[in-house]
């Protein structure tokens, strides 16, 4: 059998961890100072409470483009920060570069994430449409902000997902995938789960094909506990009826898919699914980025060291790729 260690590492970085308690949360990072860009709090009223976030804007321009930055893989904040993983501040550094080029952005903690921890009691309370809702109305806040003629959102491996359903259900002007799936989050689980051990596989298979079918699964085995434990069942049944090349498909604006080829979590094979769906999209694939959008090694260990190093810039050619579908849109 594979090592736990790396099971246990990738499935979290998956996104099988929908929440985590207050005392697991890392200390967020002071933002670093750049003295091109402006940031601000921003906030999402929602029946529960407040989703919190912030808006990063040009310092001497005004933007009249907007991003809506989609944080994926379970408990990971605004910045791309995860208290499994490490701090990162990936997703902080795309927000800073955009607005170094006249870009302005949101970003925010999902629900049960971060400042927005509160807006979940429970995490049985939670499912996939939630985060999806969530995204409609920052859409909207965006749009009924009268500086902003464009509003794009750009979603990271699970917010990939989040985003392209939220595009399915909004006016926005363009939608971008990074790193994101190629396949509904079931049949990427069983591929992994698939690659680290057999045993470890035939005893989830029975689980997964339960929860897609809608099914409850009461008491599951103890050493499967900490993914298809029953209060997770409901966010899993949920996120497990969504296929990102189905939405993909539907989609009726510009799109561009970024991938970086030495991604461990997300492949190129998933990139090239999405550009099969939407063949119209366009696919930028980044020779040496990794998951979490920095220059990689190709060796694991050093890939893994990435994602915890939150002074390393990310990929240039990512913000390059962005800039270049805002000015086409």
């Amino acid at each position: 059998m594979k090592n736990w260690a790396v099971l246990i590492l990738l499935l979290a970085l998956l996104g099988l961890m929908v929440g985590c308690s207050s005392e697991d949360q890392e200390e967020k990072e002071p933002v670093q100072e750049n003295p091109n860009v402006v940031e601000e709090d921003v906030h999402l009223s929602v029946r529960e409470g407040e989703i919190k976030g912030t808006i990063t804007l040009p310092k001497e321009e005004n933007a009249d483009q907007i991003a809506i930055i989609i944080a994926g893989s379970g408990p990971t904040d605004r910045d791309g920060n995860n208290p499994g993983a490490g701090i990162n501040n990936g997703l902080k550094m795309m927000a800073h570069g955009l607005a170094e080029e006249n870009i302005a952005s949101i970003r925010y903690d999902k629900r049960g994430i971060g400042e927005s921890q509160g807006l979940v009691q429970s995490e049985k309370d939670l499912v996939f449409e939630d985060y999806v809702k969530d995204v409609v109305r920052w859409v909207e806040k965006a749009k009924e902000d009268g500086r902003f003629e464009q509003v794009v959102l750009i979603g990271h491996s699970e917010g990939a997902l989040i985003g392209a359903a939220a595009a399915a259900q909004s006016e926005v002007d363009g939608y971008v995938s990074v790193s994101g799936a190629g396949s509904s989050a079931s049949d990427l689980l069983e591929r992994q789960l698939k690659e680290q051990s057999d045993e470890i596989y035939k005893r989830s298979k029975p689980i997964i094909d339960q929860l897609k079918a809608g099914n409850l699964v009461e008491d599951p085995p103890e050493e499967l506990a900490s993914l298809f434990r029953e209060s997770v069942q409901p966010y899993l049944i949920s996120w497990f009826q969504y296929d990102p090349t189905e939405i993909v498909a539907q989609l009726d604006m510009p799109v561009l898919i970024l991938q970086g080829e030495r991604d461990i979590q997300v492949g190129v094979e998933d990139a090239k699914r999405l550009k099969e769906a939407k063949p119209d999209a366009e696919l930028v694939l980044i020779e040496d980025m990794n998951h979490v959008l920095k220059h990689s090694p190709e060796e694991r260990s050093e890939n893994l060291k990435t994602y915890n190093d939150p002074d390393l810039p990310i990929h240039e050619e990512l913000l390059e790729a962005l800039i270049r579908f805002f000015d086409k849109i």
